[in-house]
Order: structure tokens, then sequence, then C-alpha cells
């Protein structure tokens, strides 16, 4: 199986005829209609957008085959899917979140931290998690002073989280 890439994420129904809101998850908002027909990440069902437009922080799509409110709300929540291949290779210092999830994550003197679970983005820039062995996960920057090396030979992040001051001020 090709290596898939998440592009979108289809949204709520729009109007009675089948059309529904999508967000892009592309460098460029519009180029996931470039990319032909769009999958599920399993392959089950494939998606021929039909028509695009604009909307305020998202866009609405009417999909092939789906004509009333109801199948379009059925789709609500899923993602879709493009293979690897289709997609241009990332430019130097830009990387397809797929391609960090998974990676070890340790600090620069080799402590183990865990693994690259999830890569968000809340606004002020990505941030990577990152799942321990044990306990809860830890959420750094995404910024090259906290993540200096990325080497996807050895499946390795580099991490040099900022320090936190636990002391309490007894003043």
């Amino acid at each position: 199986m090709r290596p898939l890439i998440c592009v979108a994420q289809f949204g709520a129904a729009h109007g009675v005829r089948g059309e529904i809101a999508l967000r892009s998850f592309t460098e460029q908002q519009t180029d996931f209609s470039r990319y032909g027909a769009l999958s599920t990440k399993d392959g089950a069902r494939t998606f021929e957008i039909a028509h695009v437009r604009a909307a305020k922080d998202h866009f609405i799509v009417r999909v092939a085959g789906i004509d009333d409110r109801d199948a379009a709300q059925a789709l609500r929540n899923v993602e879709l899917y493009v293979a690897r291949d289709k997609l241009p290779p990332p430019s130097d210092d830009e990387f397809y979140h797929a391609d960090l999830i998974g990676l070890a994550a340790a600090t620069s003197d080799g402590a183990a931290l865990g693994t690259v679970s999830a890569i968000y983005n809340f606004g002020a820039g990505d941030m990577i998690e990152i799942r321990p062995a044990a306990g809860d996960a830890l959420l750094v920057p995404f910024t090259r002073t906290v993540v200096p090396a990325i080497d996807f030979a050895a499946r390795r992040i580099t991490v040099d989280p900022p320090v936190l001051d636990d002391s309490k001020d007894d003043e």
C-alpha cells in the first residue's frame, strides 16, 4: 500500500443539496482539489470533488454522488487522504506531519523522551506531542530552537525543551 497523507477533512452539511464544508490541510489551501480523487485512510471510499467554492475559513464542496443533506451529513469528520507520491516534495525546513509521527524524541544529551505522536497548531505555531513510555504526553513548540535536529535516517528528533521552574516563591 502506498503511503497516504491527510489533506482535508469534511465538516458539516451545507444546505439541502448535498454540499459539505471542507477544511484543507494543504499549504496552498485549494491544492486538495488538484490531486484527483481523495480517499479514506483505509481506501474503502473515494471521493471526487466536483465543485469547490471558498467560504470564510473553509471551503464548500460538492462531491460526485452526494446529492442531499443526509448523505453530506454522513460524511462529517471524514478525513481525506491522497497518495504521498502525488504531493510535491517538502522544501527545506518543511515537513509532512506524517513523516514526523512515530519518530523517537530524545534530548541533546541522549535522554529518551518518547515518541512523536501528533502535531497540533492552536494558532501560534506548530506543537509536537511526545508520548513517553509511561506518564503524560509532553507538548513542545516545533521551532528550530526547541527541535534543533531531525534525523529521518535514524528516525529521531532532538529536543531541547524549555526549562520549567517548579520552585515556588515563598514571599
